[in-house]
């Protein structure tokens, strides 16, 4: 109905434990569609680790009022059953190459399938114009695009900028899962990351090393910190996510990191 009143969608999907990260998204649509739709729905199938999903938090009520506050005008919650009703069988899952197969793919077999299921299924029930996604989530962000654009889903992504606690550390629901001692360590991926991108802007003008000495280095200084569990520091091309080995003004960059911190899995990245 609304679609056929003219009136332009914005659609933020989440699972939910909402941050500012989340709200900055809503305020987003609001100044440039008409109507603003969020869902929370905690998927199950992106999941690779069945304790993960048990431990994700459910802050329904906070969530609701903060969605109330950002004035979101129509909240989509949908149940388990509603989004895989009994029988639901998968559908052949879209290829998306090396750019589900690295990074997050390496680490977290399953989980882009699971999350592209989700995200077509809530995009086919609201049908918006346009789709907010944080920076945060690059890969996925990347994935979604892509799956845009195999299905032809009269959908334009809008990649929103990573919102940070006053310390640097990057929004993230998993957060309030961080001790006191581990919480104030996390801030070291950020500062990793500010140090890439001052690496970087010296191999620019010559004053720097190779991306991968950067990359190595940068790796070293995170695994030498015991509180860390490093998977992954890499710096890709932001276009592609592929390997970058020399440097040059066509190809933009990201660096992105994944560890472990007081059992907690963080990611973070940044666009250099």
């Amino acid at each position: 109905m609304l679609k056929k009143e003219g009136k332009k969608i914005g659609f933020a999907p989440t699972m939910g434990a909402l941050h500012e990260g989340h709200v900055s998204l809503i305020r987003q649509s609001r100044r440039e569609n008409d109507v603003t739709v969020c869902s929370i729905f905690v998927n199950p199938t992106q999941f690779n680790d069945p304790k993960d999903f048990e431990k994700y938090p459910i802050t329904l009520e906070s969530d609701m009022q903060k969605l109330i506050a950002a004035k979101c005008d129509i909240l989509f919650l949908p149940a388990v059953a509603e989004m895989y009703p009994k029988g639901y069988k998968n559908p052949k899952a879209l290829d998306f190459g090396f750019l589900a197969e690295t990074l997050e793919g390496e680490w977290r077999p399953g989980h882009f399938a699971g999350m592209a299921q989700i995200v077509e299924k809530l995009l086919r029930a609201v049908t918006p114009d346009r789709l907010y996604m944080g920076q945060k989530d690059y890969q996925q962000a990347m994935i979604c695009s892509d799956m845009i654009r195999q299905l032809r889903l009269k959908t334009r992504l809008v990649l929103c900028p990573i919102k940070r606690e006053k310390d640097g550390l990057a929004m993230s629901s998993r957060n309030v899962r961080l001790d006191k001692k581990s919480r104030a360590k996390a801030v070291e991926i950020s500062k990793l990351l500010r140090s890439i991108k001052a690496s970087i802007r010296r191999r620019a003008t010559g004053d720097g090393r190779r991306i991968a000495d950067i990359e190595h280095r940068a790796i070293d200084r995170l695994t030498a910190l015991p509180e860390f569990k490093v998977e992954y520091v890499a710096i890709r091309n932001a276009r592609t996510l592929k390997p970058v080995k020399t440097m040059s003004d066509r190809t933009p960059l990201v660096a992105l990191v994944a560890a472990w911190i007081g059992g907690v899995r963080l990611i973070d990245n940044m666009l250099l």
